[in-house]
């Protein structure tokens, strides 16, 4: 099963919370992610942490999460930080 998740146009402080508690909720379903970044135009830091959390909390379940649609100036951050390393990018 598959869980596709939009990620909303500024994934920072504010928004970062109700995404931490969807990415669980895949978790906890056991569906594989699909993180869509179509609307996305900024990521913050605290966007950032919610991500590798995630990521941290998958990694012995077997779940997969990779991510799509994402545009440049958010890839240059993902690239900077060293994310698109750790993800699966499509």
């Amino acid at each position: 099963m598959e869980k596709n998740i939009d990620i909303p146009g500024y994934l920072d402080v504010s928004t970062s919370p109700e995404l931490k508690n969807i990415l669980a909720e895949a978790v906890s379903a056991g569906e594989n992610i699909v993180l869509d970044f179509s609307k996305t135009e900024l990521v913050t830091s605290a966007g950032l942490r919610v991500l590798m959390q995630a990521q941290k909390s998958i990694k012995s379940t077997g779940i997969s999460m990779s991510m799509k649609n994402i545009s440049p100036d958010v890839m240059e951050v993902f690239n900077i930080t060293g994310v698109s390393k750790i993800f699966s990018i499509l």
